[in-house]
């Protein structure tokens, strides 16, 4: 009788293979399941973009009219300018717009139903965030530095300049 060969895996040699395979998969998940955070940081920097071009907008009409050092929180009714056709103003202070929920929808047009504005959270300041990610409590402020945290994630915010000459702080906070 003749020996033969033998060919092919053992079972052991299988379930190893498939138990590595296994292992390389759970670690790898977690990188290729987090696209929808990057998707949503993505959209956020789009937010922080429109507002910071509205702004510019609004600080250039401003400057033409002459009016980039008043304040309309501080009693100048001539703190104010006309963004459209149909003779809409927006309340400035110090050049830039004001910050309230209705004069940032008079210059950017973020849908209702995606995004939601918070104006009462942190002074001078307005946050938007998507509608079905409410940030914590922002009483205490904006984290440093713009670091994401578990309670502050997934916002893009304005804080309006409170003195002629300054700029308004414009930026986005990542989401987690």
């Amino acid at each position: 009788m003749k020996n033969k060969a033998q060919q092919g895996f053992t079972l052991i040699e299988l379930v190893v293979v498939i138990v590595i395979l296994g292992i390389l998969a759970v670690t790898a998940a977690p990188k290729f399941i987090n696209l929808q955070d990057d998707a949503q940081t993505a959209t956020m920097q789009g937010v922080e973009a429109a507002l910071s071009s509205a702004s510019a907008l609004v600080h250039s009409k401003s400057l033409i009219a002459g009016n980039d050092d008043l304040s309309f929180s501080g009693g100048d009714a001539n703190a104010t300018v006309v963004v459209d056709g149909a003779g809409n103003t927006v309340q400035l202070e110090y050049g830039y717009p004001d910050d309230t929920e209705a004069e940032w929808n008079k210059i950017v047009d973020l849908n209702s139903n995606d995004f939601t504005f918070d104006v009462a959270s942190v002074a001078n300041t307005v946050i938007i965030h998507p509608a079905n990610k409410i940030p914590a409590d922002l009483t205490g402020g904006l984290p440093a530095n713009d670091v994401p945290s578990a309670d502050v994630n997934c916002i893009a915010y304005y804080t309006m300049p409170i003195a002629a000459n300054t700029e308004p702080t414009i930026s986005h906070i990542p989401c987690i």
